[in-house]
């Protein structure tokens, strides 16, 4: 893939180094790019310290993709939107985001590298948020390197929780420490001395026992969601990993309904959406929980 872009009069005067670091070209990515051709101006080389003029054309062609391990099998992929730099998907539950020691295959990398190469390409799965294998919903991934951290930078997510008993406040935040507990390679608590954790929820429905929340998580802690509503005396629905019951859905009732980020060559924010799984519409209507959320 090649990037360019022409100097603006507002750019004038600097070294191309910093052209592209306020392009949001990473230095990492930068001494990719000289390893594998370099960078071009008006269609001849030139070295990142050269300083440039309002109106030149910067080319370069980002480096070959790395290799990877990951298996690429013909299984379902939900693709919501897709560009040269960002692929939007929806994740069932049940599926994990990457392979793992237990789950090599028909995950959402081996399922995204199937599609790429039925296409034939060879493009790296790199998921800029990542989804516990019982939580549905969207997952943004970068296409390449440069579009990586420049998504990462500006996603946003909301999530949907039906938490178990009726939360008192109509929102809230949580914002306590979460630290992997003790003995466990998985689970995670409360803990003095964890990673500092913030999750803000709003209330959007309540009955039979059951509270229906928009969550943000502010930090992004594995478990965070539902480590958070566990400990204020509210598991989520289906979460017997942290005191929830299975008796009305089998998974935790956590949902990545709604997701927006830039453009990494600019533009207005885009915005997604995903509708409630069928488990979660059903333990809302077992409830009798009305929501026109998703």
């Amino acid at each position: 893939m090649t990037l360019q872009w022409e100097v603006r009069p507002e750019e004038a005067d600097m070294l191309l180094r910093d052209f592209l670091r306020r392009r949001g070209v990473s230095s990492a990515l930068a001494r990719a790019v000289k390893r594998a051709g370099g960078f071009f101006c008006n269609g001849a080389p030139v070295h990142t310290d050269a300083r440039l003029y309002a109106g030149q054309r910067i080319l370069f062609t980002l480096p070959p993709e790395p290799p990877t391990d990951v298996l690429a099998q013909e299984l379902p992929l939900e693709i919501v939107y897709e560009d040269a730099h960002a692929m939007v998907l929806n994740k069932p539950a049940g599926q994990t985001v990457h392979p793992t020691r237990g789950y090599t295959q028909g995950t959402l990398a081996n399922a995204f590298r199937g599609r790429m190469a039925a296409r034939g390409a060879d493009t790296v799965f790199r998921p800029v948020n990542r989804l516990d294998k019982g939580t549905s919903g969207l997952v943004l991934c970068a296409m390449n390197a440069y579009a990586a951290p420049l998504l990462a930078a500006s996603a946003q997510k909301e999530y949907y929780a039906v938490a178990e008993g009726g939360l008192a406040a109509d929102s809230g935040v949580i914002d306590t420490p979460i630290a992997l507990a003790h003995g466990s390679l998985i689970q995670r608590c409360v803990c003095g001395q964890g990673r500092q954790s913030r999750t803000e929820y709003t209330v959007l429905a309540r009955g039979g026992g059951y509270t229906l929340l928009r969550v943000v998580p502010v930090t992004g802690r594995t478990h965070q969601i539902r480590v958070h509503f566990a400990s204020v005396g509210h598991p989520l629905a289906g979460d017997d990993l942290y005191g929830g019951s299975t008796a009305k859905i089998a998974r935790p009732a956590l949902h990545c309904g709604a997701l927006s980020f830039l453009p990494p060559e600019g533009g207005a924010r885009l915005a997604f959406q995903a509708a409630f799984p069928e488990d979660i519409r059903a333990l809302l209507a077992a409830c009798k929980i009305e929501n026109g959320i998703v």
